[in-house]
């Protein structure tokens, strides 16, 4: 059986897309220990530094003691405690949506939510960049699927007037795209979705927690209250806890109970992680300073390599990339940034497009500015030896 994949690892290696576990042997601080090594973490969705949070730590404790860890089933037989339930009011509170639902991830949520929202005799028109599974979801959906062009909402429109009739027309989009940076132009999207009765549902997993004054994510962004019909985000980056949730009204919510298959027969997230979760949103609310020191680390970390002539795209969040010259130089950066203290590995293909390797460096509000200094100077560096 071994020999049967031998050639396409082969393959994948010498087009350097093959891919390697780096295991770290610490909290997800801004600093981090590999292979035994003191390292800035420059790629971690940790932003606002919540995951080590100490009232994360007795949350999850605590829920420990008295729940035990697994949840023993589906939300649908003896699964659903009563953190589950605590949890969707409060994130339903957070969204200023009537309701929510929890998923066991982000790709659990999206491969879920689509097909239940569209199928067959449906239309999905879905952003070029957006997220690997809501590419799935699509697919998963057996609906008409359409791709418009990033971020272009003439295209979009174009496709809309072409394609009037369907049962249902779903347009889907990232609210912050996860390799980019760059956030969608959602007013105009949901001005669309009135104009031709389509329902709009935004992805916002690099959204919630940073965007926002109250870091509701994109809607809240834009003021769109009550115009984006389907919200989901995740519950393991901004928060720094795990899994996923979406935010509507009733009915779709009520709807996904029912349809959403990943829902339906998956066993459902630990009470501890519920718990741990609803500390999260605690905590958000709580110290706001942690998304204005994001900010802050953001702009010095763009500026500083804007000063080294190092481009980073349309980025306006603390996704960063920076495009390499091809991807061995990709893989050349990152290792040479890991020899000199920072752990910013190359993403490639087929996580972005063809000739567009890069390292997608994120900064974090507990990132210190000596971190951030350090990472300017290593790039700096890089850039002199013609990496990008």
């Amino acid at each position: 059986m071994t020999t049967m994949f031998e050639n396409e690892l082969s393959q994948l290696e010498q087009e350097n897309l093959l891919r390697h576990l780096v295991p770290i042997s610490s909290s997800q601080g801004p600093r981090v220990t590999i292979n035994g090594n003191d390292v800035i973490l420059l790629c971690s969705n940790n932003y606002l530094g919540i995951a080590e949070h100490p009232a994360l730590r007795q949350a999850a404790i605590a829920a420990l003691e008295r729940y035990g860890f697994g949840s023993g089933a589906s939300r649908l037989v003896s699964g659903n405690m009563n953190l589950h339930e605590e949890l969707e009011t409060r994130i339903a509170a957070f969204k200023g949506t009537a309701s929510a639902i929890l998923f066991n991830s982000g790709h659990a949520a999206n491969t879920g939510v689509i097909p239940a929202i569209a199928g067959e005799g449906d239309l999905v028109l879905s952003d070029r960049l957006n997220h690997a599974s809501i590419i799935d979801g699509c697919r998963l959906s057996r609906a008409r699927t359409l791709v418009y062009h990033h971020c272009d909402c003439d295209h979009l429109e174009s496709l809309l007037k072409g394609h009037t009739v369907a049962r249902r027309k779903l347009i889907v989009t990232d609210g912050v795209f996860s390799m980019d940076g760059d956030i969608a132009p959602l007013a105009d999207l949901a001005g669309l979705a009135e104009r031709y009765n389509a329902i709009l549902m935004v992805d916002d997993a690099h959204g919630t927690g940073v965007l926002g004054e109250g870091g509701r994510g994109t809607a809240e962004h834009f003021g769109l209250a009550g115009r984006v019909h389907i919200q989901m985000g995740t519950l393991g980056k901004s928060l720094g806890s795990f899994g996923a949730y979406v935010a509507g009204d009733s009915d779709i919510i009520r709807h996904l109970q029912n349809a959403a298959r990943s829902f339906v027969f998956s066993t459902s997230l630990p009470p501890a992680v519920c718990a741990a979760s609803i500390a999260a949103l605690d905590v958000l609310e709580r110290e706001p300073w942690r998304r204005k020191k994001l900010g802050e680390n953001r702009d010095r970390l763009v500026n500083g390599l804007a000063g080294l002539g190092i481009r980073t795209g349309n980025s306006r969040t603390p996704i960063i990339p920076v495009i390499a010259k091809d991807t061995p130089s990709a893989l050349k950066a990152s290792q040479d940034l890991l020899e000199r203290g920072i752990f910013a590995p190359a993403i490639r293909p087929p996580s972005v497009p063809e000739g567009s390797s890069r390292i997608r460096a994120t900064v974090m509000a507990t990132h210190s500015s000596a971190d951030i200094d350090s990472a300017i100077g290593a790039f700096g560096m890089l850039k002199d030896k013609g990496y990008f």
